[in-house]
């Protein structure tokens, strides 16, 4: 049996990474809601050495910070991002997937930034945090560090996190002024909800006030092993009038997508299935 530790302070949960766990251990397991941890280890003794974070203050809620934009606290649930006051119709898409993780148990254990550590190329998390540009905040004993959302995945199951650091918030940039900034999210399943992503698509718009797109941002996940921009499409987006939008995704925007084929859907299927969702992506934005 491993050991188990829940410090209520940042400064003791760094400390503690930073001494690595026991000495003829892998390190410490860091935990937030825990609801990839458990489930993966049902039917054998949890043996290493367990890092609870959930204890820790001022590291939950959803923070305006003025022309900064947006800090979303690690320990944020899926519940307090579904419910938050005062959120801008940038954060729509988020919103929309936080509603479709899980049942109400889940939303309201599971962390935003957990999802994002746990990696899976189906987490529903990490396309709008692409679209969104946002940031991770790492902290270790040593000091802060900030990594694109985009550079901070590397792989199925892979993180650039080192094995002594902490991600403490996940950081939004505000969208250029004078913009109208608007999201969706939209994602395949074989139902509704309670279900992992065939495929799936997050799109954020700004639009000026002539109505053509001034910025254009739009992700792709569970079509490759780590969720993608589409540099190719945001490109030909940008400056064209918010209406001609959907019909501008083509198939070669999607030809570079890696899907694998599973027991939920072939690589072929997942590939033309993306195509649609980012069409109804882009077109939930210009209706």
């Amino acid at each position: 049996m491993g050991a188990y530790l829940r410090p209520v302070a940042l400064p003791e949960a760094l400390d503690a990474l930073a001494g690595g766990g026991r000495p003829d251990g892998p390190g410490w397991t860091v935990v937030a809601g825990a609801t990839d941890h458990y489930p993966a280890r049902v039917g054998r003794v949890v043996d290493e050495d367990v890092l609870d974070v959930s204890a820790i203050g001022g590291l939950r809620g959803v923070e305006a910070r003025d022309e900064d934009g947006w800090r979303i606290g690690a320990l944020t649930t899926w519940s307090d991002i579904a419910e938050a006051d005062g959120l801008p119709p940038l954060f729509d898409g988020l919103r929309a997937a936080a509603r479709t993780i899980g049942g109400l148990q889940i939303q309201n254990r599971a962390t935003l930034a957990g999802n994002l550590c746990n990696a899976s190329p189906a987490a529903d998390g990490t396309p709008n945090l692409l679209a969104l540009d946002a940031a991770v905040e790492l902290a270790s004993a040593a000091g802060v560090r900030r990594v694109p959302v985009g550079e901070f995945v590397v792989g199925n199951r892979r993180t650039v996190r080192a094995a002594d650091e902490l991600v403490t918030s996940i950081l939004v940039p505000r969208p250029l002024a004078g913009t109208d900034a608007r999201s969706s999210f939209v994602k395949l399943g074989s139902r509704a909800y309670l279900v992992i992503s065939i495929a799936m698509v997050a799109a954020v718009l700004e639009v000026g006030a002539d109505a053509r797109i001034v910025r254009a941002r739009i992700a792709v996940g569970a079509c490759s092993e780590v969720a993608r921009r589409m540099p190719e499409l945001e490109s030909e987006l940008a400056d064209r009038p918010l209406r001609e939008a959907p019909a501008i995704a083509r198939p070669e925007h999607v030809a570079g997508l890696t899907p694998i084929d599973d027991v939920r859907g072939s690589a072929d299927y997942r590939r033309e299935a993306a195509l649609v969702l980012v069409r109804r992506a882009i077109g939930a934005l210009a209706a």
